[in-house]
């Protein structure tokens, strides 16, 4: 990651582009946000229990060595219920089609309205390391070794 005269991260260069003359661009509530707000293009009902695909109307051009991570709205969640069904999402960077989000209502009550223009998601651009795959007979030890769930008292 290259960093700028002041030692912070330059900015990743995001092309997107309206497949919708309605869509609303991503954008952050605050400079310092990590991730981008992402806009539903038309409203919604989800039933208690549904889910939904729920279209931006944007194209991305990740830029390559990065990756796009569609992430919940900690607020949707908290007051309403509503997560992700594949959190995170991925979005690679060879990707061009339309970024649409997977919402589920898991209130067991109350139906959740989505209005064209809610913020639904988040997006986080981050970079990727390239992994090259080997196999091995043995793996090397560490501290935590096999142990997998709750392992770690918490």
């Amino acid at each position: 990651m290259a960093l700028d005269r002041a030692g912070k991260p330059d900015d990743v260069r995001l092309n997107v582009r309206r497949l919708d003359e309605r869509a609303r661009l991503p954008s952050r509530a605050h400079p310092d946000d990590a991730g981008l707000d992402l806009y539903a293009l038309e409203g919604v009902t989800l039933a208690p229990g549904a889910r939904a695909e729920i279209h931006t109307g944007i194209a991305l051009e990740i830029p390559a060595g990065h990756a796009g991570l569609v992430l919940p709205r900690s607020g949707l969640a908290a007051r309403h219920g509503i997560a992700l069904v594949n959190a995170p999402g991925l979005i690679d960077a060879g990707y061009r089609g339309e970024v649409r989000v997977l919402l589920l209502n898991t209130d067991r009550a109350s139906e959740y309205r989505v209005s064209a223009g809610d913020r639904i998601a988040q997006l986080v651009i981050a970079a990727v390391a390239p992994a090259s795959v080997t196999e091995v007979s043995e793996l090397t030890g560490s501290a935590r070794g096999a142990a997998g769930f709750g392992s770690s008292g918490g």
